[in-house]
């Protein structure tokens, strides 16, 4: 009996030498539409698959294959004398090669003003359907998605005379990966249209394969870096690599944490934000870039080193020349000039990734997720910011307006440094910084040591509540003149009459931001 292939692909890359090689080792080839018409039109012989079932397509080709001489063909266990005497009475010939590619529905909705009903148009209904069922048999047939695919089987082919049992079980295993996305997708597209926000009781994300990692967190531990399919241009995944070596784990990571610091600020202002351990730790703004990486440079010269640096402006040559001065992992920018890549460049491992849409804020419902083992935690992304309208002053001395900029800074940075946190911010750039301590007094002597005679003159940003007056008798002995935090706290009274009777400002937020 004549083996038979049936192909019906989007995706028509290396179609047509494939379906010659299927033709030259005897198979049949059954198709559909434009795939069927690109075979023919190379000069291969094709059975249309309305000529296997006896009925034409109809509905705007929304039905072409659902029928059950392809369905049965496709399913019919072969070592089942049942089935094949079945077969053989209704008249039905297996099939033994499915290769299929869906609607572009990713392609589709990736599209700017493309409209709901465009998308729904791009489901693909036949093509899951005949892809799960091939993949079901998988001992007697073998499923073809992915064109990388083409020349295993054909060199099995040519081998073997069939495909072997081993590679049609990845094959089918590959299926069902690739329907899996698909549907993911879909859920996900009609969840954003319906303007959905909640949590869903079953929660499905897809993501796609940027690269390998050497490694993860440590060398022992295997990695790979993903993307959200549609993730917004102003994301890491987007960025491009124009110099140094590979990106590792930790880099992503970091850099990552230093994108999110910037995005904090308007991109009226320039801004560098220096960060190392996922933490920053130096964050300065000024006139131009450079002064802007200055500040950060002085906010902390010494954890700086072997750290990621982001800029909200294109990196010119004065600044390039700066940063070439100490060993840096990686800079990343919105663009750098021609004299900044030449200096830069000629550091060999030093990682230049560009980024257009860097200073662009995250967008609000964007999720957040953490593996735990076992499960998986979900919340929005923190990207409120802070309205100044909303800050209430709870002392009898009011901030200056320097100490109030000051603030503003100090508590934009806070955010993004891990709990128990401390900022010091002094003419609008950080002078000392206290991350993830197991309470807050300890935060602020850290932070108040990274800080040295900077922190005299100084203002401070809590990321969480002051339960006791510990914190602002701490501020008074090192010189802060004004504190930035939520409120909130039954003891806030406490921390309000110690603030007043040392001569500090204090504003309450309203808000915390826990990062942990």
């Amino acid at each position: 009996m004549m083996k038979r292939a049936l192909i019906s692909v989007s995706d028509k890359t290396g179609l047509i030498a494939f379906a010659q090689k299927l033709a030259e080792f005897g198979y049949e080839i059954i198709s559909t539409g434009g795939t069927a018409k690109a075979i023919a039109d190379a000069g291969i012989g094709c059975t249309n698959v309305s000529d296997i079932t006896g009925f034409p397509e109809c509905l705007d080709g929304r039905v072409k294959t659902l029928h059950p001489a392809v369905h049965a063909g496709i399913l019919a266990m072969r070592d089942h004398p049942e089935h094949m005497e079945q077969l053989e009475k209704l008249q039905i010939d297996p099939i033994d090669i499915v290769c299929i590619n869906l609607y572009p529905f990713k392609q589709t909705i990736l599209k700017k003003d493309v409209t709901l009903e465009e998308a729904v148009e791009n489901i693909d209904i036949g093509g899951p359907t005949m892809l799960r069922a091939a993949a079901k048999n998988w001992k007697d047939v073998a499923v073809v998605v992915d064109p990388r695919d083409y020349d295993t089987v054909l060199a099995e082919l040519e081998a073997h005379g069939e495909v072997t049992k081993p590679t049609k079980f990845r094959l089918a295993n590959t299926v069902f990966e690739y329907t899996a996305q698909y549907d993911s997708m879909i859920n996900t597209y009609l969840r954003a249209q319906r303007g959905e926000t909640s949590m869903p009781d079953k929660f499905t994300m897809t993501f796609e394969k940027i690269q390998d990692m050497r490694y993860g967190e440590n060398p022992h531990q295997n990695a790979a870096f993903y993307a959200e399919i549609g993730c917004a241009e102003n994301t890491l995944p987007h960025a491009v690599q124009l110099h140094g070596k590979e990106l590792s784990y930790n880099n992503i990571n970091d850099t990552n944490g230093a994108l999110d610091v910037i995005k904090e600020f308007s991109f009226d202002i320039p801004v560098a934000v220096a960060v190392k351990h996922a933490n920053p730790c130096g964050v300065g703004t000024g006139e131009t870039i450079f002064e802007a990486y200055q500040n950060a440079y002085e906010a902390d010269k010494v954890s700086i080193y072997g750290g990621i640096v982001a800029l909200n402006r294109e990196v010119d040559a004065s600044t390039a020349a700066e940063m070439a001065n100490i060993f840096l992992e990686i800079i990343i920018a919105p663009a750098f000039s021609a004299e900044a890549l030449e200096i830069l460049k000629a550091k060999k491992n030093l990682r230049l990734l560009e980024l257009p849409e860097l200073a662009e804020a995250n967008r609000p419902g964007t999720l957040d997720m953490k593996k735990v083992a076992g499960g998986l935690l979900v919340q929005e992304l923190d990207t409120k910011l802070l309205d100044e309208a909303e800050l209430v002053c709870v002392t009898q001395r009011k901030p200056s307006d320097t100490e109030k900029a000051d603030m503003m800074t100090a508590w934009k940075v806070v955010k993004h440094v891990k709990s128990n946190a401390i900022v010091l911010a002094k003419g609008q750039r950080t002078v000392g910084i206290g991350p993830g301590q197991t309470n807050r007094i300890t935060a602020l002597e850290l932070a108040i040591k990274y800080a040295g005679e900077n922190a005299c003159g100084s203002v401070m940003a809590s990321d969480a509540y002051f339960p006791f007056s510990d914190c602002v008798l701490a501020a008074q002995a090192a010189g802060i003149t004004a504190i930035i935090q939520p409120g909130g706290s039954i003891r806030d009274e406490d921390s309000i009459k110690a603030a007043d009777e040392a001569g500090i400002a204090m504003l309450f937020t309203g808000m915390r931001h826990f990062k942990h």
